[in-house]
């Protein structure tokens, strides 16, 4: 059994470790704020592979995938490429950061999001960030504007042909929402919309206003940044355009 200095590694298995020294014993004791990540990582790791504890190969998975938040944005199909991932263990992964995005996004369900597109950004970005593809969305809110449900509409690049409005209103009505916010990412990092993104809302909003369901945003998300229909007065131009043809 090998040490070293300041970060202790033992190259056996991590059973054999000394009691005070083994991550979930750790965990269970002074709470998982005292682990590293890579102890946190090797709780559900379990085992390593040979030659490598838990910690080491969650240390070595850390370091290929350039962090936690590189570790997300990888393919469960990409991490095949590093030694010792087995179905089991990527499922654990992958189901234990959804988790977290879950539990985040649940804490940051508040009151206010309808009239702030800062707080409707905040509580998407995280789960919205590094997609690879277009994801569309939607906050259903009830008539005193706190959210129902957040639904994913669609996945794949956004076009009229595949945001079908008819079934987005036929959701609202399904969770009784007087309310609705879109949003979608854009994988290039930038915002800026696009002539098709602005038909889409539009047509979105003349839907919502015949059927009583108010649209109080569409949120475009890149790369910590975002653009607002709602901030840029075009939420109320396509609701004057309706107005107009009426």
């Amino acid at each position: 059994m090998t040490e070293k200095t300041k970060d202790k590694v033992y190259e056996d298995s991590i059973i054999n470790w000394p009691e005070e020294e083994r991550p979930r014993e750790r965990l269970l004791k002074f709470g998982p704020h005292s682990l590293t990540n890579a102890e946190l990582l090797a709780i559900l790791l379990r085992v390593g592979v040979k030659g490598k504890s838990a910690v080491d190969l969650a240390r070595q998975i850390i370091r290929e995938a350039k962090g936690l938040r590189g570790l997300d944005k990888l393919e469960s199909k990409e991490l095949y490429s590093i030694k010792g991932l087995s179905d089991a263990k990527i499922a654990q992964i992958k189901a234990s950061i959804e988790l977290g995005k879950r539990i985040l996004e649940e804490s940051k369900k508040v009151e206010g999001i309808a009239s702030s597109s800062k707080k409707a950004y905040d509580l998407l970005y995280p789960r919205m960030r590094d997609l690879k593809k277009e994801v569309f969305r939607v906050i259903f809110l009830n008539s005193q504007n706190q959210v129902i449900d957040i639904v994913t509409a669609h996945e794949g690049t956004v076009t009229m042909s595949n945001v079908y409005v008819r079934e987005i209103i036929n959701l609202a009505n399904k969770f009784g929402a007087a309310a609705m916010i879109f949003a979608h990412n854009h994988p290039s990092g930038e915002p800026k919309p696009s002539s098709e993104d602005k038909a889409i809302t539009e047509e979105l909003v003349f839907a919502g206003r015949i059927m009583k369901i108010n649209v109080l945003d569409h949120i475009i998300i890149g790369e910590e940044k975002y653009f607002s229909f709602a901030d840029e007065g075009l939420i109320k131009r396509y609701n004057t355009n309706f107005d107009m043809k009426k």
